[in-house]
């Protein structure tokens, strides 16, 4: 047993058990791959790390920031006395313009115009005043730091609703209701106000030119505690529409659904959106490079650029935008750091003491959000595109630049665009649209 031939037959029994055990392992079943998880199932794209990350800091849309500058900025009887006054014509040189004329819900709170009309047509189209509020800046050339700032000027513009001032607080001293709620939300009345006499066509200048100067100097005539009065009584009304205006948010959009479920691990949630809009927001991310002005969770980022873009009548741009409106939120007297603000030594205020006039921004617009688009058409600051469509095919080509100077930006470069690319960022911008809020808010 122990001879030659029995060590032979030992080795080659071991020989055949080692092989057999290779057979057996070869022919078992594959080990099997990881699970994915349900988010992962879900998914339409590849969703690389810088995806995610991307996904990430666009959603959601975070709570709005607060505005100091405004003690009323977030009380609900001053919301509701705002949006009063936002539905109301009265407050208008004739009677037929109200905020709500060119803010229109209905249409996204623009006016579905290229250019906005209200007692004539002006020279830009009507922003949208859905998450206002994330913004910095306020108006297409920034003119604006603050909600209640932007809300004084369209009320004494001879374009928009030519008021005065003065009519304007005669209006709320001289109707019960809305002084009842005025004063709910501020104090009583100042007493000069009672003055029967206190003429309705009195307000400062307003641009330097153009003004009537009999209204200026019917102004200039009244005492100035009675200015002061006037003054004080215009700029919380303001900050009541103000207060209103930051009711107008709308976030919980299906995109946001879907990063809270890549958070989340909810396959539901990602797959709620569908494949078209995911791989539009891959595209939006990635090779298109839209996040590069179009960043942060209002999908904006909050600063001015000028793209070159077609103008109305083909003529060269002559709208001088941020270099304008820079000019005008320093001098204003109604800026977050002027005797007005309720916060004149805050960060508000600061920004705007350091903001320069500086000839590289003539002919820059601010970065419009891009939530809530529906029912927006046109766009642009002169809605010189009329859809969607119409934005892509200008990002896509750069079809009708404007002629170029030595400030426009360089960034820009033909995305050629194919139209499965298209439709599939469309998609994704359609996925951007919030969920409705209380229709208390947009209704008078």
């Amino acid at each position: 047993m122990g001879g030659p031939q029995g060590a032979a037959r030992t080795f080659v029994a071991t020989i055949a058990l080692v092989c057999a055990g290779c057979d057996r392992g070869a022919s078992s079943t594959p080990a099997a791959e990881p699970a994915r998880t349900p988010a992962a199932a879900a998914l339409a794209i590849e969703l690389t790390p810088a995806l995610r990350a991307a996904f990430e800091r666009a959603s959601p849309l975070p709570p709005l920031p607060p505005d100091p500058t405004n003690r009323v900025a977030d009380d609900l009887d001053a919301a509701e006395y705002g949006r009063r006054l936002f539905f109301d014509p009265r407050f208008s040189r004739d009677g037929s313009v109200a905020c709500a004329t060119c803010h229109v819900p209905e249409t996204g709170f623009t006016d579905g115009r290229a250019l906005a009309v209200g007692l004539a047509e002006g020279n830009r189209h009507t922003p949208s005043l859905w998450n206002a509020a994330h913004h910095r800046w306020l108006t297409w050339d920034g003119r604006a730091d603050s909600l209640w700032m932007q809300a004084l000027d369209p009320l004494e513009d001879e374009r928009e609703m030519g008021t005065t001032r003065v009519s304007a607080v005669r209006l709320v001293a001289h109707d019960g209701e809305l002084r009842e709620k005025h004063e709910a939300v501020f104090g009583p009345l100042p007493s000069v106000l009672e003055d029967a006499d206190l003429p309705a066509h009195a307000r400062p200048a307003l641009r330097g030119e153009g003004d009537d100067p009999a209204v200026v100097q019917a102004w200039l005539a009244l005492p100035e505690a009675t200015r002061a009065a006037v003054d004080r009584v215009f700029v919380e009304m303001a900050k009541a529409l103000a207060a209103y205006q930051r009711r107008l948010v709308r976030g919980d959009s299906p995109f946001d659904r879907f990063a809270r479920g890549l958070r989340e691990d909810d396959g539901a949630l990602v797959g709620a959106l569908e494949p078209a809009a995911q791989r539009g927001a891959a595209l939006f991310f990635g090779r298109a490079n839209c996040v590069l002005c179009h960043s942060g969770p209002n999908f904006s980022d909050g600063e001015f650029h000028n793209n070159s873009l077609p103008t109305l009548d083909g003529a060269p741009p002559r709208d001088s935008g941020r270099f304008g409106g820079a000019a005008v939120v320093k001098a204003s007297p109604l800026n977050a750091a002027g005797v007005f603000s309720d916060a004149p030594d805050g960060d508000r205020a600061r920004a705007v003491r350091l903001l320069r006039t500086a000839s590289e921004t003539w002919g820059e617009f601010r970065t419009p959000s891009l939530r809530n688009l529906a029912d927006r058409a046109p766009f642009m600051h002169q809605g010189q595109l009329q859809d969607l469509d119409a934005v892509l095919n200008f990002y896509s080509t750069l079809e009708g630049q404007s002629a170029r100077g030595h400030h426009q930006e360089r960034v820009l470069v033909p995305l050629q665009l194919s139209p499965e690319e298209r439709r599939d960022l469309l998609a994704f911008l359609a996925s951007l649209e919030g969920a409705p809020i209380d229709s208390i808010w947009t209704r008078p």
